[in-house]
């Protein structure tokens, strides 16, 4: 049971890898690092921030798991665990912006932000978009990379219910 809990945990964290990465390469441009660094910080940027929100998405992930108690929410119980997640995530990164921006100054934002009391609204729209994605696409690949034991996980957690 633990293998099979961190290979879901392992696809959801490929799946926050890939398709934060793309977000946070189409918006880089709406912060300052994008005009005021060089390449490699700009990568390391992107890199550090893709990071930053795997870790983000797979504790969310978890806390998803122990609120529903089932380690595959995202194919029993993908809206209430999406919902758990969606809101985890855009609560934390609303303080984070805020926070970095006007406390510790870590980054800043370029006029070509758009924002909602004062925060960034692209990533904000991260959170609201990305996680029903990923509840999408974990969903079709799951099937393909747990094929044998879907049926037995299903089972096993509707005799819980």
């Amino acid at each position: 049971m633990t293998r099979r809990i961190f290979a879901l945990a392992g696809l959801w964290s490929v799946l926050a890898f890939a398709l934060n990465l793309l977000w946070e390469v189409a918006q880089v441009r709406l912060y300052t690092i994008w005009a005021a660094a060089d390449r490699m910080s700009v990568a390391w940027a992107l890199l550090h921030c893709t990071l930053g929100d795997v870790v983000i998405a797979l504790v969310l992930f978890a806390l998803a798991g122990v609120v529903l108690r089932c380690a595959d929410w995202p194919g029993l119980r993908p809206w209430t665990g999406g919902a758990i997640v969606v809101l985890g995530a855009l609560t934390y990164t609303a303080w984070s912006e805020w926070f970095n921006v006007y406390r510790a100054g870590s980054w800043g934002y370029t006029p070509s932000m758009p924002m909602i009391f004062g925060i960034g609204l692209a990533p904000l729209l991260q959170w609201l978009i990305l996680p029903p994605v990923m509840v999408a696409v974990y969903r079709k690949l799951r099937s393909l990379v747990f094929p044998a034991t879907l049926d037995a996980q299903q089972d096993f957690t509707r005799s819980r219910l």
